[in-house]
């Protein structure tokens, strides 16, 4: 009997990593917003894609992802730099990365008005981020910078101003930089803008229902274009056996 039982449970173990290997490999990397949504859109993503995203080895909070480096995607040059930094693992071979970044680019200091990165830079660094991604066979989906009150925004920040001019103008050199390369355009930025300036928890991320229905569109998205492009989608099991 404990011989069946134990067959049983190999089988089954077998099974869901069979399971877990036909699905698309998904990597995630973003700004504190992605932080807040992904658990979600991890559960959205259950059964269509195995999702991962730049994350630290140790367990954390999301408050404590939020201050992380190892968490953060920061800005387009500091993604720029963790995915060289990580593709000279060859083991790193996502089929698809989720890309955003913006937020940190558009910081201003408070009291010079310099932005963090400039527009130019801005656009070398997505340009450069798409070719990296490309150069190891995977393909790149862009999420938009969400909006900026701000009011909001700079009456509750101490270390820098953001506006959300800058991210309507940050948000249309990516999209003339995605339509160049051919990169789909997740455009959460127009999605939760739908939802007007009663979100916010702090300065500039949002509540629970909000960070829901953002996952919920990304994921919808992902799926769409999964079905249009993804072999291993296409060939994933009809059936994952769980435990």
């Amino acid at each position: 009997m404990r011989r069946i039982l134990a067959f049983i449970l190999f089988f089954c173990s077998i099974s869901i990593a069979v399971g877990a290997q036909q699905l698309p490999n998904l990597f995630l990397v973003g700004d504190s917003i992605s932080i807040y949504y992904t658990p979600a859109l991890k559960d959205d993503l259950a059964g269509m894609a195995n999702l991962s995203r730049k994350m630290s080895v140790q367990p954390e909070t999301i408050p404590v992802q939020l201050g992380d480096p190892n968490v953060q995607g920061g800005d387009s040059r500091m993604v720029l730099q963790y995915l060289q930094s990580r593709y000279q693992n060859s083991g790193f071979k996502p089929e698809t990365v989720l890309i955003n970044c913006g937020l940190h680019d558009i910081k201003r200091d408070q009291k010079t008005g310099k932005v963090a990165v400039d527009a130019k830079e801005y656009e070398s660094n997505l340009n450069a981020i798409e070719r990296l991604i490309g150069s190891h066979g995977g393909k790149m989906l862009w999420i938009s910078t969400t909006p900026v009150d701000d009011a909001r925004h700079n009456s509750l920040s101490t270390a820098f101003f953001r506006y959300n001019a800058d991210v309507i103008h940050y948000n249309t050199i990516a999209a003339t930089v995605c339509a160049k390369l051919h990169v789909p355009i997740i455009d959460l930025y127009t999605f939760t803008a739908h939802f007007g300036n009663g979100h916010y928890i702090d300065h500039v991320h949002y509540d629970e229902a909000t960070r829901a229905l953002q996952a919920a569109y990304i994921a919808g998205f992902v799926q769409s274009w999964l079905e249009e492009h993804s072999e291993a989608y296409k060939q994933r099991s009809p059936l994952i056996v769980e435990n």
